[in-house]
């Protein structure tokens, strides 16, 4: 436990949090599929929308990239109150190159995604 306060603070998750949000906007500019992206730390969101301009959700959309990921082995979760949301929430003791790596999972999912017509 005492390895766990010393390595993995407050600060850090902060830092790699900050990492992911960054991510998660990038991938934001690049498909219009993702209407926002909010969170704190560790605890971040991804709401997925058909359009930007009226917030109308994408359930399906968000069903389809989340099985995308999953065939690439990134696990996420989903929520909001039309399931049109993802939910990051990875391990303290996640590093850099792991934001990396899911990033460009979840990119390769997104492209996958809006390649299908709905």
């Amino acid at each position: 436990m005492y390895e766990l306060k010393r390595e993995f603070t407050p600060g850090r998750s902060a830092e790699i949090g900050e990492l992911l949000q960054n991510g998660f906007l990038s991938l934001k500019d690049k498909y219009a599929l993702i209407g926002d992206v909010r969170g704190r730390g560790l605890m971040q969101g991804v709401e997925l929308v058909v359009d930007r301009e009226t917030k109308e959700p994408a359930p399906k959309h968000t069903n389809t990239l989340m099985e995308t990921a999953k065939r690439v082995n990134l696990l996420i979760g989903k929520g909001g109150l039309y399931g049109n949301a993802l939910r990051i929430a990875p391990p303290l003791s996640t590093k850099q190159e792991h934001v990396g790596e899911a990033l460009k999972k979840l990119d390769y999912a997104f492209a996958q995604v809006m390649e299908m017509s709905f």
